[in-house]
């Protein structure tokens, strides 16, 4: 009799303890912003997958690579690209509104300095879409703006 009160106490300690743990952690996860990886091969792919045909016909793969590390650098100048991972707490202080309009003129007057040739300056615009598209697919984008917002 005593035995089967002692075996019952532990499984109740038990429970209670993995609880506690499974708890804290959850809590502590639902805290640190999930890590999204970027690779520029996978990008370059998934960007290159989704352009009109027109546009792959007049970018070569060295020419969309650049331009993707083009918008790379431009994120990591607003501080959108930490400079190296680690886990960070979701603390947005403020707000920060990315446009395709605004992207789309940096990379425009960027990719003449950096020797990429653009015949037709749409192409950067299904670059930056398609780019932006594949960040959506990798879980680094926040949520749309809305017309408050802006």
């Amino acid at each position: 009799m005593t035995t089967g009160v002692f075996i019952a106490a532990a499984a109740v300690c038990v429970l209670a303890i993995a609880a506690i743990v499974i708890g804290r952690e959850a809590r502590r996860l639902d805290a640190v912003a999930p890590r999204a990886v970027y690779n520029l091969d996978q990008a370059s792919d998934f960007v290159a997958d989704r352009l009109p045909g027109v546009t792959q016909a007049r970018l070569t793969p060295e020419e969309l690579q650049a331009m993707l590390s083009l918008h790379l650098r431009w994120l990591h100048a607003r501080g959108l690209q930490p400079d190296r991972a680690v886990d960070k707490r979701q603390d947005i202080a403020e707000l920060l509104l990315i446009s395709e309009d605004q992207l789309s003129a940096y990379l425009l007057s960027e990719a003449e300095k950096s020797g990429v040739e653009l015949l037709d300056d749409i192409d950067v615009v299904h670059v930056v879409r398609a780019h932006l598209a594949y960040f959506d697919a990798i879980g680094a984008v926040g949520p749309t703006a809305s017309s408050t917002d802006l």
